[in-house]
């Protein structure tokens, strides 16, 4: 999918349903990102069999994929291999950091939110649906059809472009406020997202995770593939919300914990299992 922007990459693959092109994107990001060096089709076609995607979702991920501007083949005989076009390598980029800085870390916060009142048509109903979704995609939660707020403020740029990639800036107002003696902040975050919705699928996520002991090279890369993909997600699915605001014994952080362990655990033998299989 293009736009006069370039590549972009739609939610379905960003929040990383398992589907052959969502897979694929992980693939790349996990183990061709990094040494730049082009895969063989075959190897592609090996590698995602084993995650159960049929040969013909396979390859049409991969030409799909080419199509999008991400990848680009050279023939060598009969043979194809794809190597990150220059729009591939800055797509994964912006998803690696967003992946491993996700939950990295405990930011302070000031007690300030940013609140933003949107004036979109009610009989628009295309252009709500992307006002939903991008808003959301940058963290951003909604207490009704025009008040949306984050207690990150600094986001406050993110929300001006797409008010503005909307035509909708004409009609917003945004400000930075802070509590006042009515009602609870902690109330107001349920309000606002749907967290418990989120904890369950952090204890989906904890519970499969729980569930690999992978014993060889080959095992621990099928695993490292799942476990990237499930964990990416997250940093769409939860706004990232500062400790104060959170539920007691938040699942997420204990999520965020056992993510960097497992693929730091297994990230050798993965890397060791991709290098035969890329290679030979």
């Amino acid at each position: 999918m293009t736009t006069a922007e370039g590549p972009v990459v739609t939610r379905r693959q960003q929040l990383g349903a398992a589907s052959a092109p969502s897979l694929l994107l992980t693939i790349l990001g996990e183990f061709v990102l990094p040494g730049r060096r082009p895969v063989w089709t075959a190897a592609l076609l090996d590698l995602m069999s084993e995650l159960d995607i049929a040969e013909k979702a396979i390859r049409q991920a991969i030409m799909r994929t080419a199509d999008s501007g991400w990848i680009e083949g050279s023939r060598v005989g009969r043979e194809t291999q794809w190597a990150l076009t220059d729009a591939g390598i800055r797509l994964l980029q912006e998803g690696t950091e967003r992946i491993f800085g996700f939950a990295a870390h405990q930011r302070p916060w000031t007690g300030h939110w940013l609140v933003t009142s949107v004036n979109a048509p009610e009989n628009q109903r295309a252009l709500r649906h992307k006002l939903r979704t991008r808003l959301g995609w940058a963290g951003l939660g909604a207490l009704n059809s025009v008040t949306w707020l984050t207690p990150w403020t600094d986001r406050e740029a993110e929300v001006q472009g797409v008010l503005d990639g909307l035509g909708l800036a004409a009609n917003s107002w945004s400000f930075i406020a802070t509590a006042g003696q009515i009602g609870d902040e902690r109330s107001l975050t349920r309000t606002a997202w749907d967290l418990d919705d989120i904890e369950r699928r952090y204890e989906s996520f904890l519970d499969l995770v729980g569930r690999r002991r992978p014993r060889t090279d080959r095992q621990a890369l099928l695993a490292q593939i799942r476990l990237v993909q499930e964990w990416r997600r997250f940093p769409l699915l939860d706004p990232g919300l500062p400790r104060e605001l959170l539920p007691p014994r938040w699942s997420g952080h204990r999520a965020a914990a056992v993510f960097r362990e497992r693929h730091g655990a297994w990230a050798p033998r993965a890397q060791a299992a991709w290098t035969e299989l890329a290679h030979r």
